[in-house]
C-alpha cells in the first residue's frame, strides 16, 4: 500500500478515536476535533492566529539557522580533529545535560526579556545535539574517497563540496529534523516565560482560562506548519541531494 495512504489512514483513525472519546466522556477537558477546528477557524478569521504563528515561526527559523550553522561547524571540527574533540568534549556533555529551562531563565536574567535572549536560549539548547550528530558524521567519512579526490587534483573546495559534504547529508538532515521537532517546543516555553506574543504566550493565556479548545487549536496549527515544512521542503531537498546514492 502507498505510504501516503497509510499516513492518511493512521491520521483518520486517530481523529476517529479522538471523536469517540470526546463523545463518550462529554467533558470540557477533551473537546471534539470539530470544536477544535471551530476555534481554529475563529482565530484565523480574526487574525490572532496568523499574527502569533508568524512571530513564533520567525523565532523558530532564526534559532534553527543559528543552531545549525554553529553546531555543524563545531561538529565537523570535533569529528575530524582529535585534539578539538578532546578539548570540547566536556563542554559538549555539559551542554547536552543542562536543562532547557535553566538555559532559558539564565538568558532572560543576563540579557533581559528581549528577542536576543529568547533566540539565544533556544539555539543554545539545540547546538549540542547538532554537534553530536555531525561529529559522528565526520567520523564516518570515507577517507578513501578523499584520497581519490587528491589523485584527481581537486581543490579543497571541490573536495569538500563534491566528496566530503555529500557523505554528511544523512547526518545533516537527521540533525535538521530533530532540530525542528525540538526547537519549536523550546520556543513555546521561551514565549510562555518571557514574551508577550507568540504561540507560547497564547497557550499560557488559554491555560489560565482552562480553554482546552484554544490550546489544541494553536497546537494543531503549528503542528500543521511543521508537517508542511517536512513534506514540502525537507523531504524533496533530501531526495534531491541524495540522488547520487541511487
Amino acid at each position: 500500500m502507498n505510504q501516503r495512504y497509510v499516513r492518511v489512514l493512521v491520521l483518520g483513525g486517530f481523529l476517529l478515536v479522538w471523536q469517540l472519546l470526546a463523545l463518550l466522556l462529554a467533558s470540557r477537558s477533551l473537546p471534539s476535533p470539530l470544536a477544535v477546528l471551530e476555534t481554529l477557524w475563529q482565530q484565523l478569521v480574526n487574525g490572532e492566529l496568523l499574527f502569533h504563528l508568524g512571530i513564533t515561526l520567525l523565532r523558530v527559523i532564526v534559532s534553527f539557522t543559528l543552531a545549525m550553522l554553529v553546531g555543524v561547524a563545531i561538529g565537523i571540527l570535533m569529528g575530524s580533529r582529535k585534539a578539538w574533540d578532546n578539548a570540547l568534549d566536556v563542554l559538549l556533555i555539559l551542554g547536552l545535560n543542562i536543562p532547557a529551562l535553566v538555559t532559558i531563565i539564565l538568558c532572560y536574567i543576563w540579557l533581559g526579556l528581549g528577542e536576543t535572549a529568547a533566540v539565544l536560549a533556544v539555539a543554545l539548547n539545540k547546538i549540542p545535539m547538532v554537534i553530536v550528530t555531525l561529529r559522528e558524521g565526520a567520523r564516518a567519512i570515507d577517507h578513501d574517497l578523499l584520497q581519490v579526490a587528491q589523485v584527481y587534483r581537486l581543490s579543497r573546495w571541490q573536495t569538500f563540496r563534491s566528496v566530503y559534504l555529500p557523505q554528511l547529508y544523512p547526518y545533516l538532515f537527521g540533525a535538521a529534523r530533530n532540530g525542528l521537532a525540538l526547537i519549536w517546543k523550546i520556543v513555546l516555553v521561551v514565549e510562555l516565560l518571557g514574551r508577550s506574543n507568540g504561540v507560547g504566550f497564547q497557550l499560557g493565556n488559554y491555560f489560565h482560562f482552562f480553554d482546552i479548545s484554544g490550546i489544541l487549536a494553536y497546537t494543531l496549527a503549528f503542528a500543521l506548519i511543521v508537517l508542511a515544512l517536512e513534506a514540502l521542503l525537507l523531504r524533496p531537498l533530501e531526495r534531491h541531494l541524495n540522488r547520487w546514492r541511487t
